[in-house]
């Protein structure tokens, strides 16, 4: 990744129009510094110009006359030198005022823009995440964002003081010499129409930098989260000789952009050289020939060179915010992506019964907001209550991550309240693909059947209060940098240090976190990469466990435990299923023997169904599965 100071890839932006009203919505939040921003650009610019002129009365008015004089009278000549200090002075003041205002927006602007970028990435479905690889989404909170850093703190100050600049440059041009001004003119549109035919051949040179510096980020990324894979495997050689192609790919593409960036600057720097010295001879053909005084040419060769360099700073800096306004818009796109859609309404609450009499009778649900471990569905404009049991249908399900890919194929099954349904099969049966649609990551389209809970279809439910009724233990474990304590709390933010404990000795965790160096106030990071592979699975048990959920989803939930622990923690998982709907996948069938169902999973179809002892007397699918047998599958 290059530094805030080194050259990037140029890229243009599809839509600069729609970007740039986008970024000034941003930008407009604070208007009266721009006011202030502005009037120091135009100070700090006239001072430049209005110092520049002083050379046209210091030479004609004071310089020449008192040349020769023997005692020549300096006070008028040093009140205008004091004059011209106190104006470059004031023009510096300006400049100061102007950097540390627009510091100060950018900086501000990046971090409205940030906010906003994060804030729609936790909106977006999972499905968006599973389409794009990391190492692009980091790279609009990396590449992207340092581009428009530059662009605001550095490109558009720079672009607002040469306009300014080459504005009243000009003008006093045309006071001082109409004809040398057709001159300068005339050499600066060649010099930018030889540049804008270098800058148009390196723009596709330099798009394809971009893309290739995203692949090599991106890669550099994956490898670094998956050093011990490739430690294990030996892959070391092979990924030093992927990643030189890649590099080499990337090399190649900066050189070919690169080399046309390189060429432009020096070509216009010494281009102006070339102007500046066609001025000059016509100039003191003008002044031999008694048409200019040499005070106006002097100050006019002077503003010759003040015109030109802002001309080479506005052709450097288009680059740069065409750089800036592109990285932009891919932050935009991802801003506009459209955030998971959640049409449900029926919302997740706590409940207790209230209502009793003397016989028992006339008992009902009441909302409570307070933890009672009673759960209700509650549905938009009903005070009555429905009691969450638990019994999941899935109805006749059929889907697919792709349409022309169907994944699961007429799937249906039944968990009712309590039971312990148990999914087993090969790798890409299908098994997560169920949980998935449980948890409405992906949805089923419309006419592919449906999922319901107690009865309630599961797009009639929100989002939100839908996943709270689920807890959930995947087979990877995800630990967040922080303590033992918050990473278990993470199941419930509003859990007590006694509720903390339990779920953590309930999952078997209580013993080792006790032993580490600050016990619960062990601090993780790397993903828990100072914690053994079957230790961080615990802390996941019993995160999912302090979260007291309706119905619990285990995913591959002990594979990375050793046979002595799962037995030990056994029992305390069984007191945690008990009264809870529970779905495991599980590749270690030994795990699901006293499932209330096992139902056996083959290119997304149920072949099998049943206990395990009906299964064990079938001698099918599960039969060999289990005792480790192989079998065509047809």
């Amino acid at each position: 990744m290059p530094g805030p100071n080194q050259r990037r890839g140029f890229a243009k932006p599809r839509n600069a129009r729609g970007t740039i009203m986008r970024l000034l919505k941003y930008m407009g939040k604070y208007k009266s510094l721009w006011i202030f921003v502005f009037i120091a650009v135009i100070t700090s610019s006239l001072a430049g110009v209005a110092g520049s002129y002083i050379i046209k009365p210091a030479l004609n008015n004071y310089i020449i006359p008192l040349i020769g004089q023997q005692h020549p009278d300096m006070k008028g000549f040093a009140s205008m030198l004091i004059t011209m200090l106190g104006i470059f002075a004031f023009g510096a003041f300006a400049t100061w005022v102007n950097s540390r205002l627009m510091v100060f927006i950018s900086t501000n602007v990046l971090y409205n823009i940030r906010t906003d970028l994060f804030n729609r990435l936790e909106t977006l479905p999972i499905k968006y995440y599973d389409a794009h690889p990391h190492g692009e989404i980091m790279s609009r909170f990396t590449n992207d964002t340092d581009t428009l850093r530059d662009m605001l703190s550095q490109s558009v100050p720079q672009l607002m003081s040469s306009v300014v600049t080459v504005t009243s440059v000009f003008v006093m041009m045309l006071v001082l010499s109409p004809v040398l001004t057709a001159v300068v003119i005339v050499s600066i549109f060649l010099m930018m129409v030889l540049a804008a035919k270098i800058g148009k051949r390196s723009a596709a040179a330099f798009r394809d930098q971009q893309k290739n510096l995203g692949i090599v980020n991106g890669y550099i990324e994956e490898l670094i989260e998956g050093q011990r894979v490739v430690k294990v495997f030996n892959h070391e050689d092979e990924s030093i000789t992927q990643f030189a192609v890649l590099n080499d790919n990337l090399c190649a593409a900066g050189t070919s952009a690169n080399t046309y960036a390189n060429i432009l600057m020096p070509m216009m720097g010494n281009l102006s050289h070339v102007q500046y010295a066609l001025v000059a001879i016509c100039g003191a053909f003008l002044v031999i020939s008694g048409h200019m005084d040499l005070g106006t040419i002097a100050a006019f060769l002077q503003y010759t060179r003040t015109f030109s360099q802002p001309v080479t700073m506005m052709s450097q800096q288009f680059n740069s915010i065409l750089n800036a306004l592109a990285g932009a818009e891919r932050i935009f796109a991802v801003i506009d992506e459209k955030p998971e859609i959640d049409d449900g309404s029926i919302k997740l609450v706590n409940a207790y019964e209230a209502g009793a009499s003397a016989e028992g009778t006339d008992r009902h649900l009441v909302q409570s907001y307070a933890f009672t471990g009673e759960w209700a569905w509650k549905k938009p404009d009903e005070v009555r209550l429905e009691k969450l049991q638990g019994d999941v249908v899935f109805d006749h399900v059929t889907f697919g991550y792709e349409p022309e890919k169907i994944v699961l194929h007429d799937i249906c099954m039944r968990a009712l309240p309590g039971q312990k349904i148990a999914l087993v099969g090969s790798t890409g049966s299908g098994k997560t693909t169920t949980t998935n649609l449980l948890t409405r990551f992906y949805d089923i389209p419309a006419g592919s059947g449906s999922i319901t809970c107690d009865g309630i279809p599961l797009t009639a439910i929100k989002k939100d209060d839908l996943r709270r009724s689920l807890g959930m233990v995947l087979q990877d474990t995800h630990l967040f940098t922080g303590t033992v304590r918050e990473n278990i709390k993470y199941g419930n933010l509003e859990a007590s240090e006694v509720q903390i404990e339990e779920a953590a000795k309930l999952a078997n965790a209580d013993t080792f976190i006790r032993h580490l160096e600050h016990g619960y106030d062990t601090v993780i990071s790397g993903d828990g990469g100072n914690l053994s592979q079957g230790q961080r699975q615990l802390l996941a048990i019993a995160r999912a466990a302090v979260a007291d959920p309706p119905v619990l989803i285990l995913d591959e939930a002990t594979s990375s435990i050793d046979t002595r622990t799962e037995a030990m923690i056994q029992k305390g998982m069984d007191s945690l299923m008990k009264g809870r709907t529970v779905f495991v996948i599980a590749h270690r069938l030994s795990t699901v023997r006293n499932a209330d169902e096992i139902i056996v999973l083959e290119h997304g179809m149920i072949i099998e169904r049943g206990t395990h002892d009906e299964l064990m007397i079938k001698k099918g699918r599960y039969y060999h599965l289990y005792t480790g047998n192989s079998i065509a599958v047809e």
